[in-house]
């Protein structure tokens, strides 16, 4: 009970920590970076590519900068540029450029003529938020963007004016324009941003976005962009083509125009789908989404965090249930299905689940059980090791531990030296001890047989009543195992030497063990039934080792001469004679172990008889 209250408890402890680390990776924004990421991936992928056909980009480009001359340009030209567009019926105009003070290459007063005469244009400001704004401190979920003051175009360009502001909202982890405030509250008044002002402008319902979806830890009125197109994707024309005369009136019937630099360096900014976009393409995505109805927005609060959680239980839960393989096979396939779920959700209704923190938890969550799943198993492996070791090899223990593969009935033919060893006169002395003394005394005899046969790479292979067989060479290669069979046997005898003499003084009887070896061939493995089996040899030669051990008298040794011939040169004999076995035709020589010779490996083989 001990030892499970403690699995539980490491187990619960180990949670607790895994519950910790998630709680501190989605308080700290930790994953926000790779969060980014993974939304830039769905916005890029889910692209169409097909701006609306009403938008169009008159552009501030290398070509026009060439033939009119260096930037600033004298001012007129915008106001040439006005009259050609408006004379081709243009919905809206609006220029994502700075006019906020007097020009000094002169033009100011035609410009104001011409911004004078139409009510469709817009020359937007800039409200001053980038300057002292700290997102950490001054921004408040919910609460209006508020700026200190914005600053506009000059007086003259104001008779008749559209006001918006050109505000780029950069992410602060990345400085990555994912969204932008769809209104500023300033002093002057509210300024709606340059995309949003040309919509209503063109008379289109811009009520979704004057109050857009809350955002997490951002102002009230921030948006997502719906990127649905890249600079080279919304139809552009060069300024000096129109003011040349070069595009035909009809090109701007009923278009929305948005006029900015496309000069390489100018006016940039990294967003989800270019690293280096002209923003000017930034207000005509945001003017495509809004003419299109498009919205993106994150699912309910909540429920980013509640998958979290219950990614997190089921993967640490069936860690413990499942297979190391279907364990890892049932993570992969969740991983892939929130990521595939959360893509197709975002393109089939531009509603954006931020999988990540169920993606970092789950994966923690798995990994660490798994961790503890493995260390457990480990801790019972060599549990079970040790506590069969006791029975069989420790080496026929671990192989069947390291074995991937059911233990299969069956056995292999193979050469074995099999040593049979029997206690003499217990039976007297077991009448006259109580039974747990018995097996006491039995425990004590075969502790010192099972030390020395192990120690010296034996099997035990079973304990029949004061009998014992035991295998060498089996199951892993010996390649001395005559020499190890008799070095054990003979060890045996020697420890025995202190338990005949307790159990004569305490007692009053003799016991002796008396130990036949032999060395051939045998079959050995698993045999039995799926059921019930045991690691075992049988075979002729096993029972002529069994007949040698009955030949023995009280403390002797008695080898074959198989095994004596292979070990003749580690160990002293007597020649015993022959002696004819019950089942055999032929007698057979026995040769009785002396005493070790102090000899070399290569002098093993050599007979030394006496």
């Amino acid at each position: 009970m001990k030892r499970q209250w403690s699995k539980a408890g490491v187990i619960a402890a180990g949670n607790v920590l895994i519950l910790l680390l998630c709680l501190a990776l989605l308080l700290t924004d930790s994953l926000k970076v790779i969060s980014n990421q993974l939304y830039d991936f769905n916005m890029k992928a889910t692209m169409s590519r097909e701006p609306h056909e009403d938008i169009l980009v008159v552009a501030i480009d290398t070509q026009s900068i060439k033939e009119i001359g260096p930037y600033p340009w004298d001012r007129s030209v915008y106001a040439d540029l006005i009259e050609r567009m408006e004379a081709g019926g243009a919905k809206v105009i609006a220029f994502d450029i700075e006019l906020y003070t007097e020009s000094s290459s002169g033009g100011d007063g035609r410009l104001a003529e011409a911004l004078a005469k139409y009510d469709n244009i817009i020359v937007p400001s800039h409200a001053d938020v980038e300057s002292r704004l700290q997102r950490s401190t001054l921004i408040r979920e919910g609460e209006p963007l508020r700026a200190e003051g914005a600053v506009d175009p000059i007086p003259a360009f104001r008779k008749v004016w559209n006001r918006a502001h050109i505000n780029a909202t950069f992410d602060d982890t990345d400085g990555t324009i994912r969204s932008n405030w769809m209104t500023i509250v300033t002093p002057q008044g509210t300024y709606p941003t340059l995309a949003l002002a040309a919509a209503q402008a063109a008379g289109a319902d811009v009520s979704r976005y004057l109050d857009p979806p809350q955002l997490p830890g951002k102002p009230q009125g921030e948006a997502l962009i719906r990127w649905t197109a890249g600079e080279y994707d919304f139809e552009t024309i060069p300024f000096t083509s129109v003011i040349k005369g070069a595009i035909p009136p009809e090109v701007f019937k009923d278009r929305l125009v948005l006029i900015g630099y496309t000069v390489t360096g100018a006016d940039e900014g990294i967003t989800p789908v270019e690293k280096h976009m002209h923003l000017v393409y930034a207000h005509a995505n945001l003017l495509h989404q809004i003419l299109s109805g498009e919205l993106v927005a994150p699912v309910r609060r909540g429920i980013d965090l509640a998958l979290a959680v219950f990614v997190m239980l089921v993967l640490g839960l069936m860690t413990w249930r499942m297979s190391e393989i279907g364990g890892a096979l049932l993570a992969l396939g969740v991983f892939l299905l929130l990521l595939a779920g959360q893509f197709v959700l975002f393109a089939a209704s531009d509603q954006y689940l931020d999988t990540l923190p169920a993606l970092a938890c789950g994966l923690i969550a798995y990994l660490g059980n798994i961790a503890m799943k493995t260390y457990f198993e480990s801790k019972q492996r060599q549990y079970i090791t040790r506590q069969f070791g006791r029975y069989i090899s420790p080496d026929l223990v671990r192989e069947i531990a390291r074995s991937e593969q059911d233990i299969r009935l069956g056995g292999i033919s193979k050469e074995l030296t099999v040593l049979f060893l029997d206690v003499r006169g217990f039976t007297p002395l077991s009448e006259k001890l109580k039974p747990e003394e018995v097996v006491d005394l039995l425990n004590m005899m075969f502790n010192l047989i099972t030390e020395r046969a192990l120690r010296n790479r034996g099997t035990i292979d079973k304990f029949i009543g004061d009998a014992a067989m035991i295998l060498f060479n089996a199951p892993l290669d010996v390649p001395d195992h005559p020499y190890r069979a008799v070095k054990t046997a003979y060890e045996i005898q020697e420890g025995m030497r202190r338990v005949r003499e307790e159990v004569r003084d305490k007692y009053g009887v003799d016991i002796a063990v008396g130990i036949g070896i032999h060395t051939g061939e045998v079959v050995v493995g698993n045999i039995g039934s799926y059921l019930r089996m045991e690691y075992t040899a049988i075979g002729d030669n096993v029972n002529t080792a069994a007949r040698i051990e009955s030949s023995t008298q009280p403390n002797q040794i008695l080898v074959s001469e198989a095994t004596y011939a292979r070990t003749g040169g580690a160990f002293a004999y007597r020649d015993a004679g022959e002696k004819l076995m019950k089942g055999k035709s032929l007698p057979l020589r026995l040769y009785e172990v002396i005493a070790p010779q102090e000899s070399s490996d290569k002098e093993r083989t050599a007979p030394k008889v006496s």
